[in-house]
């Protein structure tokens, strides 16, 4: 079987796997309960070399490949934290990709570095309360004045927000060209007139605080453009790319751990004189999911061998084909991923149903990911577009 894999990133993986296991896992439930997990995160995350290590030297990274994020995003699943798994994603995979493709050397030492260092939190500002999955539809705005820019507006569902020191902002420019009509812009939070006007309850990943955030008339200086001006949806499709793929291999990643999780408890729980897991039909529906599983993560892998080999190796941008098999890919990794949870749920039977069981938990943090970057929904509407129906 092909094995992408060296024993370099197998090396780099124990570390992510010691740091979810040992450093974050024990916090599960207090985190949880918080609905927020302590800045320190980031800052150990930065020491440990797993922010940045996907990210050039010059950059404040270890100029390493995108296998290694791949290892990551597969590892961090084990703090039994999805939250937090998420906000360290944001840090590293979803809010930061734009900044080192674009970003000019100033945007970099000012960012970029502390961000995979860990001293500082960033957050991705693209959704509004009226526009998730069609970005073009975001009404913030960014008036030039003189050589600044104003913005006003409001996004919402933002990760990390409650507590980001800037924020990767997408506004429109020039309203009147829609899509072609956005700039991104990095946005510190300490600026008149930007604030935090609510943290989010959600349903799942309560360790990860979400926030709507609110900017009256944010004046941010040129400088802080990111790139072109009304270029910002083109960059918004490509770092979209590394959202939706980071995202599947975390989201499959927590699948197996699921199934690992409950074969273990299935082969001491005892029903009707024998352990449930020696029940035929449990046997088929593990066999079930784990046959989907496997064949989710060979897509999920095709499409990291064609963004390494696109973004790292060739240094270009993201094919249409590999787009394809991203959206592909998340949408078959939310099914099966939901199908996983659900089932091992149904396993536990009563159990499962309380908090006490990491399942519980799992099982209301996946229901994010066919909505997250993206719904399934939209996902199978650009893939249909990208076919040519």
């Amino acid at each position: 079987m092909w094995q992408p894999f060296t024993e370099e990133h197998e090396q780099f993986r124990k570390t992510v796997r010691a740091f979810a296991e040992k450093e974050l896992a024990p916090h599960a439930e207090e985190w949880e309960d918080e609905e927020c997990f302590p800045n320190w995160v980031f800052k150990r995350a930065g020491e440990l070399g797993i922010l940045g290590a996907h990210f050039p030297e010059e950059h404040g990274g270890m100029g390493l490949d995108y296998w290694f994020s791949a290892a990551k995003a597969e590892e961090l699943p084990r703090s039994r934290l999805a939250g937090v798994t998420m906000g360290l994603l944001v840090q590293s995979d979803m809010a930061t990709p734009v900044i080192s493709d674009l970003g000019t050397k100033e945007q970099i030492e000012e960012f970029l570095k502390p961000v995979l260092a860990g001293d500082k939190v960033i957050s991705l500002g693209v959704s509004e309360p009226a526009a998730g999955s069609d970005v073009a539809g975001i009404l913030t705005t960014a008036r030039k004045d003189g050589d600044d820019y104003v913005l006003s507006g409001q996004k919402t569902f933002i990760t990390n927000g409650t507590r980001a020191d800037f924020v990767t902002l997408l506004a429109k420019t020039t309203p009147d060209r829609g899509a072609h009509g956005c700039s991104f812009f990095l946005v510190p939070t300490n600026l008149p007139g930007f604030s935090v006007s609510k943290k989010l309850k959600k349903i799942g990943n309560k360790s990860s605080d979400t926030a709507e955030l609110f900017l009256d008339g944010v004046r941010v200086p040129k400088r802080y453009l990111l790139g072109e001006e009304n270029m910002g949806f083109m960059y918004l499709m490509q770092n979209f790319q590394s959202e939706r793929l980071i995202g599947s291999v975390s989201a499959l990643a927590g699948g197996f751990y699921m199934l690992e999780q409950s074969i273990a408890y299935g082969r001491d729980r005892v029903a009707f004189g024998k352990p449930i897991l020696k029940r035929e039909v449990w046997q088929h529906k593990f066999v079930d999911l784990y046959t989907r599983a496997e064949a989710a993560k060979s897509l999920v892998y095709k499409c990291v061998d064609h963004y390494n080999d696109e973004r790292y190796v060739k240094k270009q941008a993201v094919s249409f084909d590999t787009v394809k098999y991203i959206s592909m890919a998340k949408v078959l990794v939310g099914d099966v991923v939901s199908d996983i949870m659900d089932t091992c749920l149904q396993f536990h039977g009563g159990w499962g149903y309380i908090e006490d069981f990491p399942i519980a938990r799992a099982w209301r943090d996946q229901r994010l990911f066919r909505i997250g970057g993206g719904t399934t929904e939209t996902m199978k509407y650009y893939i249909a577009k990208l076919m040519g129906f």
